[in-house]
């Protein structure tokens, strides 16, 4: 039976810490700060970084080094036969398709996965990777079923201000200005490979509304599943803790039966809607949790 390595990146959620605790191996993403580069959770934390990214001029992200991506196929080769490596969405970073090129030179023994995700939904694939290798799949066989999957997922976020997606140049000075004026939250959604405009509220209620709605839309009308069978639902944030815990409570009621968890979103997407966002995802699995 081959030994399978599972490789991803803090565009995850997790972070290396989780090495020792779930088996999976976890590269951190840089990014720069006016210009200064940081690694998440190496040495900048969630914390620092919002505080940082009040006052920054500039906040991108980046993808990891060729080199040290390399490296770390090198280094996890030697006590494994294979690498399935899950990096963010080839839509939004080309950290997918520059893999792709350095897999060429390792004999078919690293398998790059392209399967569309970011976050928590990132997360749930790396988790069915780690535990279809635990079952013995084989490398070729943990992406196939993957990509096979990819589009089995949505993620839909409101946000508690549009300053960061002006600055991100998401939205013109115009429309950043007058959504402020009147109070507008929009409702984003990805899926797949691209983050788009969903829906407008006027409230955070409401925004929640819209997206309850659209996750039970979801479970009914594109996976079949009315009751949310085969399926896992998760709440995601940006340094909102209590509002996501009260979005659980209202989302444990709307889906019963469900095992909901509460994860920060990665920083990568953080940069880009700022503090005080929610987020909920529903995806079809066939893990009962994560």
């Amino acid at each position: 039976m081959s030994k399978v390595a599972i490789l991803t990146d803090t565009n995850s959620g997790l972070c290396p810490d989780d090495e020792k605790g779930l088996g999976i191996f976890v590269m951190p993403m840089p990014m720069y700060i006016d210009d200064t580069q940081y690694y998440e959770y190496v040495d900048i934390d969630k914390p620092q970084f919002f505080k940082m990214l009040e006052t920054a001029d500039h906040v991108t992200t980046s993808m990891p080094p060729a080199g040290d991506v390399m490296d770390k196929f090198e280094e996890l080769l030697k006590d494994h036969d294979e690498v399935v490596y899950i990096p963010m969405s080839s839509g939004l970073s080309s950290s997918c398709s520059t893999a792709y090129m350095l897999a060429d030179d390792f004999d078919g023994k690293v398998h790059v996965v392209d399967n569309q995700r970011i976050a928590v939904t990132m997360r749930l694939s790396v988790m069915e990777a780690k535990a279809l290798a635990d079952q013995g799949k084989s490398g070729s066989e943990i992406r196939e079923y993957l990509e096979d999957h990819k589009m089995e997922s949505s993620i839909y976020i409101t946000v508690a201000t549009l300053k960061y997606l002006k600055k991100g140049g998401r939205l013109t000075p115009a429309v950043a200005a007058l959504g402020t004026i009147l109070r507008i939250k929009p409702v984003l959604q990805i899926q797949g490979d691209k983050l788009d405009t969903f829906a407008k509220a006027r409230t955070m209620k409401q925004a929640k509304d819209i997206m309850l709605d659209a996750i039970e839309s979801d479970l009914t009308h594109r996976f079949g599943a009315a009751a949310g069978e085969g399926c896992v639902i998760s709440i995601a944030h940006t340094q909102n803790e209590g509002e996501a815990q009260e979005f659980k409570k209202e989302a444990e009621a709307r889906f019963p039966g469900h095992t909901i968890q509460i994860d920060p979103l990665p920083l990568s997407i953080a940069c880009h809607i700022g503090p005080g966002a929610l987020a909920i995802t529903v995806s079809k699995s066939f893990l009962d949790k994560f």
